[in-house]
């Protein structure tokens, strides 16, 4: 199972394996106060796609196909999550103000299709 929880909200990840999965560190957190399995800056979309999206709902749509394609550029990025999920309960954090429109909603949507068609070539 993969959930989503924001960095600011993450001292409760109890139970779960935590991922950070922004390209930079939150802002106002201090490392040692965030309880993580890892830092994945590699499963974050690249500068340019972030700057370009900026959490524009209207972009929603465009900016997961982008990231998708970046995501599926690098599969050395995002395979160890999706096995992680596969053993373990896991926990994609975020920096994102916005619950709804942020790379890790992207993100567990992502691994979740690549979970489910490996399953189903099983």
């Amino acid at each position: 199972m993969i959930t989503l929880k924001r960095a600011y909200e993450a001292k409760g990840c109890i139970g779960t394996k935590c991922f950070l999965v922004e390209r930079l560190w939150p802002r106002g957190i201090k490392k040692e106060d965030l309880p993580l399995n890892g830092w994945m800056q590699d499963v974050a979309p690249s500068h340019q796609l972030r700057r370009w999206f900026r959490h524009d709902p209207v972009k929603w749509e465009e900016f997961r196909h982008r990231y998708f394609a970046e995501l599926d550029a690098k599969p050395e990025a995002w395979k160890p999550l999706a096995e992680a999920a596969r053993h373990d309960n896991v926990t994609l954090v975020y920096s994102s103000h916005d619950p709804v429109h942020n790379n890790a909603v992207a993100l567990k949507q992502y691994l979740e299709t690549k979970m489910a068609l490996k399953t189903q070539a099983a």
